[in-house]
């Protein structure tokens, strides 16, 4: 992870002297808003390939004739996979750049959905799963590095919710594709299409994103830093003119990054590492907060729906329709997030959503507490169920406008640049973690008692109140160098 961490992006030279020369030509709009797309395209295939399960998990349990704790471990195993790519993807980028690491992302991403299209057995389905959480880890750090690292200051914090956009568009569009597909075999996962079952199509249809993603990675320059860091300071020169404008002083850029990057030492985990708390506090702060982001149980929502409304009594195609609504909805609470994240701040739409969060979860673990039955045989009173389906659209609608954003924003921003990429990287690791432990415990919580399973995730919605007005530290307007 050296280089990505010594090639933090920094404030342009010229940002931090206003007063004393006129800001420079900025780059065309357009193009630079093109290169963070490419870039985010990972983040697509991160929510395509993280959903898309929801959909399949009913046919993989009719196909292969497992049950909660054999689904639970496919759909989790590929979270570990995540972990995995999330700490190598420093490496890979300093050692192959930027541009190739997404092109090898993507092909894992195609060889996955491939290989999980055709599995012959629950235990090689795992490991194809495995395969594209690799590539999922790799993407989830990429994409806000390489998007950091080109985008201008004026547009940084726009452009970096670019990278929460695509994943929330990848977990909608995974949810709509399920849905069709279904409604296409007959309203059963398990029902033919072309020969093979509906949820086999579902899982293997990212292999044509992923296309597209390897495709649009290789149209984009590679980061200036990195191009910098390899003895490439022509081409470095030619993308800070493309992405910061005519105006920018390539010679003032050029010798600002390659200061940095000679003036840092190679950061190492003993760089976050304190006597007294084991690692800095603001390494643990980052852990916390993507703990919390986990363990409020968004991602049951996404991984786990279909089962959830089947095990309150509602069909296994209006449940996928039911997915598909509240990926809307998701999609809806990020654009408010992005609208409002530069404006009012990160902290204050963290504690927005975390009380709505609480106060949505509560709702639906009363809800969940009339449940009659087990299983597929399960039901819910009319009231109770109108009631729950409001309050998981109103909670993914609090989580999409403050958390899904704000952590991620928040993780890109708030270490000290020596050990930026570094710390980013152990917290999106432990996000991983917390996310497997969510995903793999959720079915047999869910069968011991789902209005118990919700109220725990409420806990945690409760706690992380105090946790951002306590812990987190406003970021919004500060360079990168102001935060230490």
């Amino acid at each position: 992870m050296e280089q990505i961490a010594s090639a933090a992006p920094r404030e342009p030279a010229l940002s931090r002297t206003a007063s004393a020369h006129p800001a420079p030509e900025l780059a065309p709009l357009g193009r630079v808003v093109f290169i963070s797309a490419a870039a985010a395209m990972g983040g697509f295939l991160f929510g395509y390939d993280s959903a898309v399960i929801n959909g399949a998990v009913t046919g993989i349990q009719k196909h292969f004739h497992v049950g909660n704790g054999e689904t639970a471990f496919v759909v989790a195993i590929a979270l570990l996979g995540s972990a995995a790519g999330a700490v190598a993807a420093g490496w890979l980028a300093d050692h192959f750049g930027r541009v190739r690491t997404m092109v090898l992302a993507a092909v894992l991403f195609a060889i996955s959905g491939v290989g999980s299209m055709f599995p012959p057995n629950i235990q090689l389905l795992a490991t194809w799963r495995v395969l594209g959480g690799i590539a999922i880890g790799i993407a989830s750090v990429i994409a806000p590095t390489y998007i950091a690292e080109v985008a201008p200051a004026a547009y940084r914090g726009r452009l970096a919710s670019f990278q929460q956009m695509a994943i929330v568009l990848g977990i909608t569009i995974s949810q709509l594709a399920n849905y069709a597909l279904n409604q296409a075999a007959g309203g059963e996962s398990t029902g033919h299409l072309g020969g093979i079952q509906a949820w086999q199509w579902m899982l293997g249809v990212e292999t044509v994103p992923a296309l597209v993603y390897g495709l649009m990675a290789l149209s984009i320059p590679e980061s200036p830093r990195h191009l910098i860091a390899t003895g490439r300071e022509e081409k470095a020169r030619q993308v800070l003119r493309e992405v910061e404008g005519p105006g920018v002083d390539l010679d003032s850029r050029v010798a600002e990054i390659r200061t940095v990057l000679h003036s840092e030492h190679k950061p190492r985990l003993a760089d976050l590492t304190s006597g007294r708390f084991g690692l800095l506090p603001i390494v643990w702060v980052g852990i916390g907060a993507s703990v919390f982001q986990q363990f409020v149980g968004i991602n049951v929502i996404f991984y786990y729906s279909s089962l959830l409304w089947q095990s309150v009594g509602i069909n296994e195609s209006n449940s996928l329709l039911i997915s598909l609504s509240t990926s809307i909805v998701n999609v809806i609470g990020t654009v408010i997030a992005m609208l409002l994240v530069d404006r009012i701040g990160r902290k204050p739409l963290a504690l927005a959503g975390s009380i709505g969060m609480a106060a949505s979860l509560a709702t639906a673990a009363w809800a969940f507490s009339y449940r009659h039955g087990t299983g597929t045989g399960a039901t819910l009173p009319s009231a109770q169920g109108t009631v729950a389906l409001v309050a998981a659209h109103l909670f993914v609608l609090c989580f999409a406008f403050s958390w899904g954003v704000v952590v991620w924003v928040l993780l890109g921003e708030m270490f000290p640049n020596k050990i930026r990429a570094l710390a980013l990287s152990v917290a999106a690791s432990a996000q991983w973690i917390a996310n497997w432990a969510i995903t793999v415990s959720f079915p047999d919580l869910a069968d011991w008692n789902l209005s118990a399973t919700y109220v725990i995730y409420a806990c945690f919605a409760l706690l992380s109140i105090p946790f951002v007005a306590f812990c987190i530290k406003e970021t919004r307007g500060k360079t990168l160098e102001e935060m230490g």
